[in-house]
């Protein structure tokens, strides 16, 4: 299971790359699929933090990768504002 969130949260943060580069020049209203992504990411730390934390260390570095996609995904987010 814990392979399946890694390659989940993989491929949103390979998306949200994939996103930012095609939408240069967009101001941030206009990336909706970014901010629904980082909405979704934060729910879903949100989950795991509500989550019993005894679960071999899994958890904890489950809430380690979602935190590294909601940087990321910011940073798309303000790469396309930005416009590069």
């Amino acid at each position: 299971m814990w392979k399946r969130v890694g390659s989940l949260l993989i491929a949103i943060l390979f998306i949200a790359f994939l996103i930012s580069c095609a939408t240069p020049g967009r101001p941030h209203e206009h990336q909706p699929h970014l901010v629904a992504a980082l909405d979704e990411l934060q729910a879903a730390r949100h989950e795991l933090e509500l989550a019993e934390p005894n679960k071999g260390g899994h958890r904890e570095r489950a809430i380690e990768l979602v935190d590294r996609a909601i940087d990321q995904t910011k940073a798309a987010i303000e790469f396309g504002r930005r416009g590069y």
